[in-house]
C-alpha cells in the first residue's frame, strides 16, 4: 500500500468516525504531554481498524445493528466514557431510547445486574442531554 493510499484510508477513517460521532477525532488523536512517540501510531491503527475497517462493513450488518452491538459491548464490558459515544453514535443511526433500555434488560439478564446498572447510568445521561438540547429555548 503506498503512502498516499494510507492517507486516504485514514482520511476515510476519521470522516467514518466524524459522520458517526457528530464530530472530528482529530483533537482526541494527538499525543500528549509526556506520551512516547508511538502513542501516535497506536491511535492510528485503532482509528483505522475500528472506523475504517468494521464501522463500514455495512453489507451485512446495517451501521443500526452494529451501533446496538456496539453499545451492548460497551455496557458488558464497563466501558463507560466509550459507552457514552457508542450510544450517541446508537441514538443518531435510528435505535430509539426505549430499544436501548430493552438492550440493557438483556445486558442485566446475562452480564448482571451490577453491571447493567452501573453502565445505565451513563445512557440515563446520554437521554437526558439529548432531552434537554431538544427543548425550545
Amino acid at each position: 500500500m503506498t503512502d498516499d493510499q494510507q492517507e486516504s484510508g485514514y482520511a476515510a477513517a476519521l470522516d467514518t468516525a466524524a459522520r458517526l460521532l457528530g464530530r472530528r477525532l482529530e483533537p482526541f488523536l494527538e499525543p500528549g504531554p509526556g506520551e512516547p512517540a508511538n502513542a501516535a501510531d497506536f491511535t492510528r491503527l485503532a482509528t483505522l481498524h475500528t472506523f475504517g475497517d468494521a464501522w463500514p462493513r455495512t453489507d451485512v450488518l446495517d451501521t443500526r445493528t452494529r451501533a446496538i452491538v456496539s453499545v451492548t459491548i460497551a455496557a458488558t464490558l464497563g466501558t463507560l466514557e466509550p459507552l457514552r459515544g457508542q450510544l450517541r453514535i446508537a441514538l443518531g443511526n435510528g435505535v430509539t431510547p426505549q430499544e436501548i433500555v430493552e438492550a440493557f434488560i438483556h445486558i442485566e439478564a446475562y452480564a448482571g445486574a451490577a453491571r447493567a446498572f452501573d453502565s445505565y447510568q451513563i445512557a440515563r445521561q446520554v437521554f437526558q442531554e439529548i432531552h434537554a438540547a431538544e427543548q425550545p429555548r
